[in-house]
């Protein structure tokens, strides 16, 4: 298991582990992207309480950051991956089709289990301090903004997301 930290530009920080044996492939291609600052300054565009909070491929005016498509780890697309998506899951955000997701990543603040065998989870926090932000991060007051619902009225950046 590989450790990352995601550290947020007001100084939160949410600790996971992230799981190579259940999906190598999103493994591989995250860390990639952390390993060339690809995250640096990208939001949580989306956050939605008892739910999720997504980021990892807009900046703060929403204007995308875009990287190669990787095949999704999942139970519904051929795959044998395990992980079930509970509170802290981190898991690969995708459109419908099934081998779209690219850099973007979401994490449960509630047990998801609709998603199981549906999306590629890929880690989880590792402490409940880091779950409390992510739940925190869910509950911000957000605005509709053009095709998107659930964007934070104010910008949740992340500064960085290193490897521990």
């Amino acid at each position: 298991m590989v450790k990352i930290q995601i550290q947020l530009i007001d100084g939160r920080v949410m600790n996971a582990c992230l799981d190579e044996e259940s999906a190598p492939i999103t493994v591989q291609n995250f860390l990639k992207l952390v390993d060339n600052s690809f995250y640096n300054g990208l939001i949580f565009h989306r956050v939605i309480p008892g739910f999720m909070i997504q980021g990892g491929g807009m900046d703060a005016s929403l204007c995308p950051k875009e990287t190669k498509a990787i095949k999704g780890e999942f139970k519904a697309n051929g795959v044998n991956n395990p992980i079930r998506h509970k509170i802290g899951t981190l898991s690969m955000a995708r459109t419908n089709v099934p081998d779209s997701a690219s850099s973007q990543f979401f994490i449960c603040v509630e047990d998801c289990d609709f998603l199981d065998g549906q999306y590629a989870g890929f880690g989880e926090l590792l402490d409940e301090e880091s779950k409390k932000v992510a739940e925190d991060i869910s509950k911000v007051k957000t605005v509709r903004v053009g095709y998107y619902d659930d964007v934070p009225y104010d910008p949740i950046i992340i500064k960085q997301i290193v490897r521990l």
